[in-house]
């Protein structure tokens, strides 16, 4: 193995795209946001995971100081919906830098869903979505780190599966290096083995 060195310090912005294509596969946060002025904003993040389990916690990371962060900000609400195979050609779309003024739900032809707890539209074709308040945020650079303790979710009964979601009926999909995306592949099984049976 030859391996070629990089420093991220001197490379700046270059070091984006090689990061990018190695942190894979990453799940998107299809977010949700409504601004103060009543326009309902829908965008897609791949920086997003998991922050905390109780209270249970999402975190996206906004890259540039975007719509969906300008309403996070303004509001402290949003919903995360999941993004699944059927719905990958409009979640891009909703990735297109329309005017703030402009609705990604009225424009890439989506269905607006009432959300239980908070302001911003849950996306009716998405069959999960979950409702944030915001908990905080963590500015790096450019980009800002948004934290939602989840409030409320809402899953439809048919992606679920001994009360849970099962990931053949869910279909989740991903995003990778530059403008690839993946579908969730071969699925495997492991049991987390605990100490008291590890045998060496």
């Amino acid at each position: 193995m030859t391996r070629r060195d990089y420093d991220p310090a001197e490379m700046g912005r270059a070091a984006y795209p090689l990061i990018n294509s190695v942190v894979v596969p990453r799940p998107i946060a299809w977010v949700s946001t409504r601004s103060p002025e009543g326009i309902d904003n829908l965008a897609p993040h791949s920086f997003f995971t998991v922050a905390g389990v109780q209270p249970a916690v999402l975190q996206f990371t906004s890259v540039g100081h975007k719509d969906s962060l300008r309403n996070v900000l303004a509001t402290e609400e949003f919903v995360v919906c999941v993004c699944t195979e059927p719905l990958m050609e409009k979640v891009n779309l909703t990735g297109t830098d329309f005017p703030a003024e402009v609705s990604e739900f009225d424009a890439v032809g989506l269905s607006r869903e009432p959300s239980s707890k908070v302001r911003p539209f849950r996306v009716a074709e998405s069959p999960v979505a979950m409702e944030c308040r915001l908990a905080g945020t963590k500015v790096f650079g450019e980009c800002t780190v948004v934290f939602g303790e989840v409030v409320h979710i809402a899953i439809d009964e048919g992606v679920l599966r001994d009360g849970r979601p099962a990931i053949d009926l869910l279909k989740p999909v991903a995003r990778l290096g530059a403008n690839e995306w993946s579908s969730i592949g071969e699925v495997t099984s492991r049991r987390r083995i605990p100490f008291a049976e590890w045998d060496g």
